[in-house]
C-alpha cells in the first residue's frame, strides 16, 4: 500500500513540457496548453496590427493570431525556415499561435528539477519566464502562459481577429 502511495506522490510531481528554440536559448510551455503543432503555413499580414503579432493564420476555418515570441522577447526578427513552427496555445478565451524557431520535444520533468528564476535575469521584457528547469545537459526557461501577453495585447489581438 505505501507502494501505491509513494508512486502516485512522485507521478504528481512530473511536468509535462513542450520544449522550444529561440536563438540558442530552449523555452517550454506546459503541454496542457498546447493544442498542435504546425509547420509554417501561409501567414496573412494584418494591417495596424502590434509589432509582436506576425499576422494570422486559417486553421480549420478558425481565424489565429499568430505572435513572433523573437520580438515579444526583444530579439531580432528572423526570417523564416524549414524548422520554423507555430505553436497554438489555447488558455481560457485565448487562442493564439506562437511562432517560433524550431520545436524540439515533449518533455516529463520532475518539478524538483525547478527553480524560480534568478532577479537579475528577469525585466519587463522577461516578467513572463515562470522558472528555469535544470537538466542535465542544459537549462530549460519555462514561459508562464497567462503573463506572456498583457490585458491590453489580449484585447488588441482580439480586435485583430
Amino acid at each position: 500500500m505505501e507502494i501505491l502511495e509513494s508512486t502516485k506522490a512522485s507521478a504528481s510531481e512530473i511536468l509535462q513540457l513542450v520544449s522550444f528554440m529561440i536563438g540558442n536559448e530552449e523555452y517550454a510551455v506546459d503541454i496542457f496548453y498546447v493544442k498542435e503543432i504546425n509547420r509554417l503555413s501561409q501567414i496573412t499580414k494584418v494591417p495596424n496590427a502590434p509589432d509582436f503579432i506576425e499576422g494570422v493564420i486559417n486553421l480549420r476555418g478558425r481565424i489565429i493570431p499568430v505572435i513572433d515570441l523573437r520580438i515579444k522577447m526583444g530579439l531580432p526578427k528572423k526570417g523564416y525556415d524549414k524548422d520554423s513552427r507555430i505553436i497554438v496555445i489555447e488558455d481560457e478565451n485565448i487562442l493564439v499561435g506562437f511562432l517560433v524557431d524550431s520545436v524540439r520535444e515533449v518533455l516529463r520533468i520532475p518539478k524538483l528539477v525547478i527553480e524560480e528564476p534568478p532577479e537579475m535575469v528577469t525585466s519587463s521584457k522577461t516578467e513572463f519566464i515562470s522558472s528555469v528547469g535544470k537538466l542535465e545537459d542544459r537549462l530549460l526557461i519555462l514561459i508562464d502562459l497567462k503573463k506572456i501577453l498583457s490585458k491590453n495585447e489580449q484585447n488588441q489581438i482580439k480586435e485583430v481577429v
